[in-house]
C-alpha cells in the first residue's frame, strides 16, 4: 500500500525504508500543509470526543501536570428510557481547553477511518504492529514528566506548536517487562527545541524525552505518535516456549532433589533453537495476528460494489502451477491461477470498485472479491472507510 505520509515520513526523515526504525533519533519536516491538515485536525479530534462513549484510560485530560478526574468532564446521557451512557461532557471539556489542558486519545485508529489506514499501511510497511495516540495542548498547558517508551514512536506535529527535550538512553533498549527498572533519566541531552505544523520526529525505544506549552503563551499544539512495537529476542524465547510444550521432555516436572535429565533437557533446547529460527519466528507472527474489525457484507443492504484489502499485514500470494495461494493471518487460501490479476488487485491495500476492475482484468474479478470479503480479508469500501483513503492512497483505478 503506498500512503502518502509514509513517503512524506520517509523524506522528512532521510529515510529510505523500515530499516531505519529503532536505530537512532532523527527529526525534519513534511513540506506539504495539505497532508498536514488531512490526517487531522484539532476540531476533527474534538469531534471524534463528542461522538463517541470513551473512557479511561483511552481518554484522558492533564492541567498543571496532573490527571483531570474523569468526573470533570464526563457525564453520563440518559435515554427517556433511563439508559445511561457515559459520554464526554463537551462543555466541561471546553472549559479545561480554554484554562489551558492536554486532551489525550490512545489508539485513535479505533475510531477514526484516516488513522486506521494510516496505521495499516505503517504496518505493512514495518511488518510490526501500530497504534496511534493523539495529542492536543492549548495555551500553557505541561505535558508527561521526563520519561521513556518501551517501544520506538513516529510524531507528527499536525497543529501549532510544542517544546520538546530529547534524551540519550540511560540503558540500552529498555522494556516493558526488564530486569531494571530503569527509573533514571540520562543527563545527556540530544536534541531541544521546537516541533511545529509538519515536524516529524522518530525516537527510538528507551530515549528520555518530554514535551509542554509552558512559558509559551496562548495557542495550541496537536500532534500524533504512531507507537511501533518491534519484536525482540525475549520475543522469540518466549514463542520457543510455546513450541516447547509439543516435545514430551519440556513437559516433565523437572527433579530438584535429584537433577537428573538436566543435560538431555539442555540439548533439547539447544536443538529447538536450531530448528526453529528467529526468521521463522518474525513470519509466524504476521500469520497469528488476527483479522480486524471490519464492516461485514450483507447482501440484503445492497449488492458488493467496492472492496479493499484491511488485513494488518501484507498477505503473500504464492504462484503454484495451475494453483494460488493467498497466506495472511492463519489463513491459506487456494485459488485457480487464472485468478492471479484477481488478487494482485484486490489484495494491493487501494480501494477497489469492482464495475472498473472487471472491465480491467475480468469478469471473474467480481467473484474473488467476494470469496476475499468471506474470508474477511477485504472489507467493503463503505463511504467512512473510504474517507480514510481519500487524498492519501490512490484507489485502484488511479
Amino acid at each position: 500500500m503506498e500512503h502518502q505520509l509514509i513517503s512524506a515520513i520517509e523524506t522528512a526523515l532521510g529515510w529510505s525504508g523500515a530499516e531505519e526504525l529503532g536505530k537512532g533519533f532523527v527529526r525534519g519536516s513534511m513540506h506539504d500543509p495539505a497532508l498536514v491538515s488531512r490526517i487531522m485536525t484539532p476540531n476533527r479530534l474534538l469531534d471524534i470526543a463528542m461522538r463517541r462513549s470513551l473512557n479511561r484510560p483511552q481518554f484522558r485530560c492533564f492541567q498543571e501536570g496532573e490527571e483531570v478526574h474523569p468526573a470533570v468532564y464526563y457525564t453520563d446521557s440518559v435515554s427517556p428510557r433511563g439508559q445511561s451512557v457515559p459520554m464526554v461532557n463537551m462543555r466541561s471539556l471546553g472549559r479545561l481547553l480554554r484554562e489551558g489542558a492536554t486532551m489525550i486519545m490512545d489508539q485513535a485508529n479505533v475510531f477514526d477511518p484516516t488513522m486506521e489506514v494510516a496505521c495499516r499501511a505503517l504496518q505493512w510497511w514495518s511488518r510490526e504492529r501500530v497504534q496511534v495516540n493523539a495529542y492536543l495542548t492549548t495555551n500553557d498547558a505541561a505535558g508527561f514528566p521526563l520519561h521513556w517508551d518501551d517501544h520506538d514512536v513516529v510524531i507528527v506535529q499536525l497543529a501549532g506548536e510544542k517544546e520538546w527535550e530529547v534524551r540519550a538512553t540511560s540503558r540500552k533498549v529498555p522494556m516493558y517487562r526488564d530486569a531494571d527498572p530503569n527509573n533514571t533519566p540520562s543527563d545527556e541531552i540530544i536534541w531541544s527545541g521546537v516541533m511545529r505544523t509538519g515536524d516529524v520526529m522518530h525516537i527510538p525505544r528507551g530515549h528520555w524525552h518530554q514535551a509542554t506549552r509552558t512559558g509559551i503563551g496562548s495557542g495550541k499544539s496537536l500532534h500524533v505518535t504512531f507507537g511501533i512495537t518491534k519484536r525482540t529476542g525475549a520475543s522469540y524465547l518466549a514463542w520457543l516456549a510455546d513450541w516447547c510444550r509439543e516435545q514430551e521432555i519440556f513437559r516433565h516436572d523437572l527433579d530438584r532433589w535429584h537433577g537428573t535429565g538436566s543435560d538431555a533437557l539442555t540439548e533439547a533446547a539447544a536443538r529447538l533453537v536450531g530448528e526453529r529460527s528467529p526468521a521463522e519466528f518474525l513470519s509466524a507472527y504476521e500469520q497469528e495476528t488476527s483479522l480486524p474489525r471490519h464492516v461485514p457484507f450483507l447482501d440484503v443492504l445492497g449488492p458488493l460494489e467496492a472492496v479493499v484489502c484491511t488485513t494488518h499485514f501484507r498477505p503473500r500470494i504464492e504462484e503454484n502451477g495451475e494453483a494460488v495461494h493467498v497466506v495472511v493471518s492463519g489463513k491459506k487460501l487456494t485459488l485457480a491461477a487464472k485468478a492471479l490479476p484477481a488478487l494482485r488487485l484486490l489484495l494491493s491495500g487501494r480501494p477497489v470498485e469492482l464495475e472498473w476492475a472487471a472491465a480491467a482484468v475480468g469478469a471473474e474479478v467480481t467473484e474473488v472479491a467476494e470469496i476475499l470479503v468471506k474470508e474477511e480479508l477485504c472489507a467493503v469500501l463503505t463511504p467512512e472507510l473510504s474517507s480514510g483513503y481519500t487524498g492519501l492512497v490512490t484507489n485502484a483505478a488511479s
